[in-house]
């Protein structure tokens, strides 16, 4: 495989892997040339390769145009550019030319061209096809083995497999297509360290690579004070020499690999051998990265499939449990009532409800042992939803539920319940392409070496369990939410059933209240008419006069007093009147009492206001008082004249204005009425401001509608 694909011992120096500078390596493969030259002036400034023999003896300072026959800038200006910069400049002398920008130099990489190339319209048809093929598979083990095949016929090399990094980066071969003779690295294991984390990167940056030949004299920069250009876009640069000693000793005479890049990431390669020299042309690896584009877009397409799949499969069971959950039996009853489902839900091997009692089905450990397993959990802080396939390494006592490594938990505290799916042990016989576990002597100055057997090894893993899909732990996040509401619906329940029954003897208590309430109410309504009538009969038998006027007045005032009584007796709200309505009837009752002249003139313009009751009560009796006044003071009795009352609003205060058009303010007229109004406003924490109308006198009153 392509750049240290599938070499070096694992005990070796890997973060010396890591670092080694495979970009600058100083020189390129002899099967190609390399021109650098300043991209102001194009002048070349340095080469690497036989551009003597193939260009011109003299190249060194000449124009990179005059050396290539075309007008660079013209091609640079015109030309899309491709992945990583790169502009494709033709064909030159027989030699496909490539572009590509590093740092402050301007770099020309010459390739010789396949003389036997397919032509456009031959090359789309087949891509067409192949692509249909891959569609039409059905797993993503088929569209693998599909692409092997279709790889191979695209490279002719002998063999070709696909290669995916698993969640621990190391190397699995999931299909593959050979020549009889070739031999076999199906469903072998690499580790991760034959592919160091340049090399990865390099691989998401440069879709395709080759090396036409293992044997060979690397051709080096000239003059050596270029040789640190960084040459990560250019296909011919110079390849490790521990990675051409790594494909000798796998008897490779040459290499490609294609990348197969998923989201944004490396997913796999497909990497070519083939036993004797073979170059790759550019056009050819064009089309192999078009076809590795396709085969990842299928590849998300199948696993994302997968997943809709199972993710489709366990909301079925959800949604299956869910009607349960909220029902009025206890939780614990209803998993327990549902553990075989529960167990069936998450491919277990065995499912335990550990609450008041312990629920078990399927294979479980003894009741002991999972008590100390949910012990263990509730000291975690990720106890709500817990997952591993080795338990091992999270719990050290995890040998006592020996034979089950595989854990899958969902923790409620609240309603003191633990829900464990449980996994057997997994042995699992991983065949590797060499022993990647060998020990090699560690010497930190020490030369890297490429690991030189690669006889199928196998190794037996143990304590592990089968994986925890991501779509399980999900729904395990979900189904404990699900539990949650559910607990505290049935919380709730409960709770509603003592109030309920706390609240039927409140509802007797508040009838028995409401029949003598009403009986009051009947009474006080009784008391305040019958003194209202004395004092009307009162009035009348004084004749015209002041005790008349005094018994008229106090009548008023008791009529303020009676309908806040009739208001509160009939609206359900107790605390809090609405104000305008309060004082609109106020109004009524005035006008009536008032006679139909005084009647017709009083208007009235008010703002809904709601207002604590008693409150309402002062303000009734501090209107009642205003508009009296007006009608003794402002106009003769003989004469009704307007009067204006408006209720507002401002924020938290109300204003009550009670305007006349007649004489206004003579004098200070200070009886029992102005006392008691001035003590009534001082109660409310208000105040009585008197303005002139022209004509007339405005009386505003403004008050809190709450008490401070």
């Amino acid at each position: 495989m392509a750049a240290r694909e599938m070499g070096a011992a694992a005990d070796l120096d890997l973060t010396a892997c890591d670092r080694e500078p495979i970009h600058i390596p100083g020189a390129v493969q002899p099967h190609g040339l390399l021109l650098i030259a300043d991209p102001q002036t194009l002048t070349v400034v340095a080469g690497a390769g036989d551009i003597e023999g193939k260009l011109a003896p003299d190249w060194l300072g000449r124009s990179l145009s005059e050396l290539l026959g075309i007008d660079v800038a013209q091609v640079l200006a015109r030309a899309v550019a491709g992945p990583g910069g790169t502009v494709i400049g033709g064909v030159v002398a027989g030699y496909d030319v490539a572009f590509h920008r590093s740092g402050a130099y301007l770099l020309a990489e010459l390739e010789p061209v396949d003389p036997d190339a397919r032509g456009a319209a031959e090359t789309l048809g087949w891509l067409d096809a192949t692509a249909n093929g891959f569609e039409r598979t059905a797993t993503l083990k088929a569209l693998c083995e599909r692409a092997a095949i279709a790889f191979r016929a695209l490279t002719g090399f002998d063999r070709v497999m696909v290669y995916r990094f698993l969640d621990d980066e190391a190397g699995y071969v999931v299909a593959e297509d050979r020549d009889a003779s070739a031999d076999s690295f199906l469903n072998h294991h690499f580790p991760a360290s034959d592919i160091p984390r340049q090399a990865r990167a390099l691989y998401v940056r440069n879709r395709t690579r080759v090396i036409p030949t293992i044997i060979y004299d690397p051709q080096p920069i000239r003059p050596t004070a270029f040789n640190n250009v960084d040459l990560s876009d250019v296909a011919i640069r110079s390849v490790s020499p521990i990675h051409l000693q790594y494909l000798r000793n796998m008897g490779v005479g040459a290499s490609a690999s294609i990348s197969i890049v998923k989201d944004g990431m490396l997913w796999g390669l497909i990497a070519c051998h083939h036993h004797a020299p073979r170059h790759l042309s550019r056009d050819v690896r064009t089309v192999a990265a078009a076809l590795a584009g396709g085969l990842s877009r299928q590849i998300t397409a199948k696993e994302e499939a997968e997943s809709y799949r199972e993710r489709l499969a366990l909301r079925t069971e959800e949604d299956t449990l869910l009607p349960s959950l909220f029902d009025d039996e206890r939780l614990e009853r209803v998993l327990a009532r549902r553990r075989e489902d529960m167990r069936r839900m998450m491919g277990a091997d065995g499912f335990a409800i550990i609450g008041d009692r312990i629920e078990t089905t399927g294979f479980c450990p003894t009741d002991d042992k999972l008590r100390l397993l949910r012990e263990w959990l509730g000291k975690r802080e990720d106890a709500g939803v817990f997952s591993t396939r080795e338990l091992g390494v999270e719990w050290p006592d995890a040998r006592l539920l020996s034979p089950f490594t595989g854990v899958l938990a969902i923790t409620l505290p609240q309603e003191r319940l633990t829900l464990l799916w449980l996994r057997a042990e997994h042995v699992e016989e991983v065949e590797w392409a060499g022993n990647p576990h060998k020990a090699v002597k560690h010497d930190p100055n020490a030369t890297l070496t490429p690991r030189s057997s690669f006889e199928s090894w196998t190794q037996t893993v143990r304590g592990r369990a089968r994986r925890w899909t991501l779509e399980q732990v999900e729904a395990a996040h979900r189904l404990r939410r699900m539990l949650r509401e559910a607990g505290l619906l049935g919380e709730l329940r409960r709770v509603n059933a003592d109030l309920n029954r706390t609240s039927v003897d409140k509802d007797a208590a508040l009838a028995q209240k409401d029949l003598l309430m009403r009986e009051v109410d009947h009474r006080v309504q009784n008391s305040l008419q019958l003194v209202a009538s004395f004092l009307m009969l009162q009035a009348r038998a004084a004749g015209p006069g002041e005790v008349a006027d005094q018994l008229q007045e106090a009548r008023s005032r008791l009529s303020a007093v009676a309908l806040v009584h009739r208001r509160l007796y009939r609206d359900d709200q107790i605390a809090t009147i609405d104000l305008s309505r309060y004082l609109s009837e106020l109004l009524d009752d005035m006008r009536a009492s008032l006679g139909r002249d005084w009647g017709e003139r009083l208007s009235a313009e008010l703002a809904p206001v709601l207002i604590p009751t008693d409150r309402a009560v002062n303000v009734g009796l501090i209107a009642a008082e205003l508009i009296t006044n007006a009608t003794k003071y402002a106009y003769s009795a003989d004469h009704p004249g307007p009067i204006d009352i408006v209720l507002e609003q401002h924020r938290n205060k109300l204003r009550l204005i009670v305007a006349d058009q007649g004489r206004g303010k003579q004098g200070d007229n200070v009886g029992f009425g102005s006392r008691m109004m001035s003590a009534v406003v001082q109660r409310i924490g208000g105040e009585v401001e008197y303005q002139d109308n022209q004509p007339g006198l405005r009386a505003v009153l403004t008050a809190p509608i709450e008490e401070d």
